[in-house]
């Protein structure tokens, strides 16, 4: 498969738009953000192949930290020509969500009602039918033969039946394994497509960064600093991302009496309503926590989001050496086959299962599926759509 755009074909300026638009629409946790981030930068911009892309998807399964930020992240940085193209990614895909939340923990706004509740839900049919598309679409360019859809089915089973990060990660590892043994290829060069614009001093540099964050709060005593090591280290040990960073961060903000009970309920409640990544529920309990205000907010945001970045971008460089031999390549066949599985259980639970609650649901996400499949709606038109829907259902 081949790809019409090369690293730093844009600019951090255009990447920051394209995630500024994806940040304000992107509803539905991070299994639905690879979603729309397929529909928009694989199949509408083509910034990247279907292959490329779904490597990428592998590559931050394996990883701690937010999946689809760290995605956002390396799509970012090959399309904008380095660290600035990654960072305006990201600034882009989590401003907006991170903004309304420290608003709303600032007592600028609220949300209740059965109306919002409405909305929410019709949100959630929004999900179904982003991550419909993209399992539908991912399946027919990643599983095209007998071997990767038994690859696909066994990955499928295996989350659907162990579940948890450790089940994602063991049906990556054993997709890639059997890849090694039924889909071996003849050539040894990788697409260009995934290439990374890291250079290995770079990439080196990270990773000890990473490591040395963790002495943060031991060597800086004070309130500021234990801030930041408590929400660097939720998102350094969570796998999978999204609601699996919860219990570490209550562990982290409501053991040592930072945070009520009732105010990190609220916050996590209201980090549902928002577009782009869960873990923008750090802005809200930064707000809320000492010190509070707009720097509690900044330095959780950076604490909770730093070591996905940082590991990612360390292991870049390296991932993309590897990937061009033949044996790797026939090894990320099978790994992104089993990507399919994943995104096919996820579909099914927590996707399908929290939203389609009755017959109505089941049509109005039909409807999103078929707006997007087959009159190629853009998805902020389904969003708006299908919140306007679950809207007046619950005026109703």
């Amino acid at each position: 498969m081949t790809t019409d755009a090369v690293p730093g074909a844009g600019s951090p300026g255009e990447v920051f738009r394209v995630f500024l638009k994806l940040g304000l629409t992107s509803f539905g946790g991070p299994i639905a953000h690879l979603g729309y981030f397929r529909d928009e930068l694989v199949v509408r911009r083509r910034w990247i192949d279907e292959a490329g892309y779904a490597e990428l998807v592998a590559l931050c399964q394996f990883l701690p930290g937010p999946a689809s930020s760290q995605v956002g992240f390396c799509l970012g940085l090959r399309r904008g020509g380095g660290l600035a193209g990654g960072l305006a990614a990201w600034l882009g895909f989590t401003m907006p969500s991170a903004l309304a939340l420290v608003a709303l923990a600032l007592g600028l706004a609220a949300l209740a009602g059965p109306e919002t509740q409405g909305a929410l839900h019709g949100l959630k049919l929004v999900a179904v039918a982003v991550v419909a598309q993209a399992l539908w679409g991912m399946a027919r360019t990643l599983t095209p033969d007998r071997a990767r859809a038994g690859i696909a089915l066994a990955a499928l089973a295996l989350v659907t039946l162990a579940g948890g990060a450790l089940g994602q990660v063991a049906a990556i590892a054993g997709g890639a394994a059997a890849g090694l043994w039924l889909c071996r290829v003849e050539a040894a060069t990788a697409p260009a497509a995934a290439r990374p614009v890291v250079s290995h001093p770079a990439a080196i540099a990270a990773l000890a960064g990473f490591a040395a964050l963790f002495l943060v709060p031991a060597l800086w005593p004070g309130q500021g600093p234990a801030l930041f090591g408590a929400f660097y280290q939720a998102g350094a040990l969570v796998f999978g991302g999204g609601h699996v960073v919860l219990p570490l961060l209550k562990a982290g903000v409501v053991a040592p009496g930072w945070v009520t009970d009732e105010g990190f309920l609220a916050g996590y409640g209201l980090a549902q309503a928002m577009p782009g990544p869960l873990f923008t529920v750090a802005a809200y309990l930064g707000a809320i926590a000492p010190p509070a205000g707009l720097a509690g907010a900044a330095i959780a945001l950076a604490g909770i989001f730093l070591p996905g970045l940082l590991l990612v971008y360390g292991a870049l460089p390296f991932w993309d050496g590897l990937r061009r031999r033949g044996p790797a390549q026939a090894a990320m066949r099978g790994a992104n086959a089993a990507v399919v599985g994943l995104l096919g259980a996820a579909f099914f639970d927590p996707v399908w299962t929290s939203a389609v609650l009755g017959p109505a649901d089941f049509l109005l996400a039909a409807a999103g599926f078929l707006l997007l499949t087959v009159w190629s709606a853009p998805p902020w038109i389904v969003v708006m759509l299908l919140a306007a829907a679950g809207l007046a259902r619950g005026l109703a």
